[in-house]
């Protein structure tokens, strides 16, 4: 079994349009063809600062620039993929989770990319959005901001 590591950082951009709080959101495409929402953000390159990275990522999947204003926290997540000639990899994810503040630019939508839309949601709105887990943490360590920078997620 190959055991294989992801770090990556994402952004939480929230703001207020009417009164009503929207968080921007990307499209993921998975191999498979599947569409959920996440957050905008993706790995980090070897080498790189993973503040350089969410700025990089959101501009790539959104078409906005960002400012990384607080760590919100830090999410670890494994599994177990399988790989060619009926191998696993035990995978983990680390994902590096900001606030991060639009600065400029204007939405638009990734090409050729691991997304393939962006779009402002109504915060109120998106448990009922077909999305990735990590939605839910990063609206959760938004909302809460815990000292240690972990979200305290219902189970199941």
């Amino acid at each position: 079994m190959n055991t294989e590591l992801r770090v990556a950082a994402y952004a939480v951009c929230v703001r207020e349009t009417g009164g009503v709080q929207e968080i921007l959101l990307a499209r993921w495409v998975a191999g498979d063809g599947t569409k959920r929402w996440t957050l905008p953000g993706g790995g980090m390159d070897h080498g790189e600062d993973p503040l350089d990275t969410v700025v990089r990522e959101v501009d790539e999947e959104t078409g906005y620039a960002v400012e990384p204003v607080r760590l919100l926290g830090i999410d670890s997540v494994n599994r177990r993929y399988p790989r060619k000639l009926g191998r696993f990899a035990d995978f983990q994810g680390l994902r590096i989770v900001y606030e991060a503040r639009i600065t400029g630019g204007e939405l638009r939508h990734e090409t050729n990319g691991s997304t393939d839309l962006a779009a402002w949601h109504p915060l109120t709105g998106v448990a009922g959005l077909d999305r990735v887990e990590l939605v839910d943490v990063g609206v959760e360590l938004w909302r809460t901001r815990p000292p240690t920078g972990k979200a305290s997620l219902p189970v199941g």
